[in-house]
């Protein structure tokens, strides 16, 4: 795992645990953070009483754990937020958290019973019948009576905010320290730069490499995500190329390089390109690098020279002539129409 989708490095695990806490409070429900392996990386936040006991006995805690593997499983085969019942019947939630299409953890939330009890849920794991688990329910039945009460349409709704806030907060975490990492390369080039006097100077190459790195992170920190920033390839074959060209943004790519970079010929590279996206490899990135113009355009204050010098264009009159060829308007007129109609919507 790379150490850029490490959650003990992305966020602050004190302040995230305070965040924890105060949701579990206003969703009454018991919440606590684990990593891509299932390692928790938070303590739980207000674990019911039932399931603490549950938890601590050593013959029934291993069917939680089952649970709790086969939820966080589903939801990362699905992107989405898994309700399943326990193996008590108890409601749980697994929440996916995914950067850059890159599974990083899991909010595993509820210890919560159903309202609509004739709402099918899945019991994703299920224990044999067995007179000692009986005896040790009747012992914690009270306990079990007192698992907050919640309707399917307060989970769901629950979960969906959960999904997208998290998944909004470890995203942003993630792109503020990699423009923070970036600078702090950057800074330390220029210290070595500074006392190259005594030896050698680096390379221009390697000064190019740096400041290249560094717009691309910015770059990324800009462009909101959208379908465009989300393309999967059907044929796993191009997939290095794709996640090359959403990578490198402020490059201009060609289709020689992606295509050594996919270890085949470039006329072969061309034929399946084109049978994968509909489009010639020369129609497709320009529509790419325009649909990403269009989102700093209305979501920044970059000129329309700076745009086309972070997106690659080999001069500004080229960016334009190319906006204009599939939008049918130049950039400036793009943002002025943008600006008037959002602030009309406002």
């Amino acid at each position: 795992m790379n150490s850029r989708f490490d959650l003990n490095r992305i966020i602050d695990i004190d302040k995230w645990h305070m965040l924890q806490d105060s949701l579990s409070l206003v969703t009454k429900m018991a919440i606590i953070t684990v990593d891509y392996k299932g390692v928790p990386v938070t303590k739980h936040s207000h674990c019911q009483s039932f399931c603490q006991a549950v938890r601590q006995d050593d013959a029934l805690s291993s069917y939680c754990q089952k649970c709790d593997a086969r939820g966080g499983l589903e939801a990362v085969r699905s992107n989405k937020p898994y309700v399943y019942q326990c193996h008590f019947g108890i409601v749980d939630i697994a929440i996916p958290i995914i950067v850059d299409n890159q599974y990083i953890g899991a909010i595993m939330a509820g210890q919560i019973k159903l309202r609509d009890t004739d709402m099918p849920l899945e019991q994703i794991v299920t224990r044999p019948p067995n007179a000692e688990t009986d005896r040790k329910f009747k012992a914690l039945e009270s306990e079990y009576r007192s698992l907050p009460v919640l309707s399917y349409e307060e989970v769901s709704t629950i979960a969906e905010m959960l999904f997208h806030l998290c998944n909004y907060i470890v995203e942003e975490a993630i792109h503020k320290n990699s423009t923070i990492d970036m600078y702090k390369k950057t800074l330390s080039l220029e210290h070595a730069t500074a006392a190259s006097m005594s030896g050698a100077a680096p390379t221009y190459d390697h000064i190019q490499a740096m400041q290249n790195e560094l717009s691309s992170t910015l770059i990324e920190t800009k462009i909101k995500k959208s379908k465009a920033n989300e393309y999967r390839s059907v044929n796993p074959l191009l997939q290095p190329a794709f996640d090359y060209l959403y990578r490198h943004k402020h490059e201009n790519v060609h289709l020689q390089d992606l295509a050594s970079l996919c270890h085949v010929s470039s006329s072969y590279f061309s034929r399946v390109f084109t049978r994968e996206t509909g489009e010639n490899f020369s129609v497709f990135v320009p529509r790419l690098k325009i649909e990403w113009a269009k989102q700093l355009l209305e979501t920044t204050d970059l000129s329309v020279n700076q745009i086309s010098d972070e997106l690659g264009f080999a001069d500004p009159g080229y960016f334009i002539k190319t906006f204009k060829k599939f939008e049918s308007l130049t950039p400036a007129v793009y943002r002025k129409i943008y600006y008037t109609e959002h602030a009309q919507q406002v």
